[in-house]
């Protein structure tokens, strides 16, 4: 028998930082996104985000690459939001993303991060949070590729 813990925060933006992923439509997405987590053999714990940006706190079936984990994510939910036509100026994911690690003791102080994005993101732009990220977890980067 093989055990596994491993919790990923995962962030990544719309193409062209877009701010196209209108509040009133983001349950609809965020219940799909569940199904495909779900379909991973994964468990979601918590996804939100504002107009440009989405957080998950998932955590990777060991079967699994965490690349292809996040590209499933992006083209499943890519085709889904063009076919139902939600988010009419949705014209894809951004390239890259952001995945950081945590214990599964940090679960809780996590989900409510993430649960409050609208709230956090009056404050602070998705760039000066995600260089934060970047910096905490000590990740090397080239700001022309953010």
């Amino acid at each position: 028998m093989s055990y596994h813990q491993i919790l990923f925060h995962i962030i990544f933006r719309t193409k062209d930082h877009l701010p196209c992923l209108i509040e009133k439509d983001r349950g609809e997405l965020f219940r799909y996104f569940w199904g495909i987590v779900k379909n991973k053999n994964c468990t979601l714990y918590r996804i939100n985000g504002v107009e440009d940006h989405l957080h998950i706190l998932s955590d990777l079936h060991p079967c699994l690459t965490l690349s292809d984990y996040i590209k499933t994510i992006k083209v499943s939910s890519s085709v889904w939001i063009k076919s139902k036509g939600v988010f009419p100026d949705f014209c894809g994911w951004a390239e890259g993303y952001g995945a950081f690690t945590y214990k599964y003791g940090d679960r809780e102080k996590i989900i409510l991060y993430i649960k409050n994005q609208k709230e956090y993101h009056k404050k602070i732009s998705f760039m000066e949070e995600y260089e934060s990220f970047l910096k905490e977890f000590e990740i090397v980067y080239d700001k022309k590729y953010l």
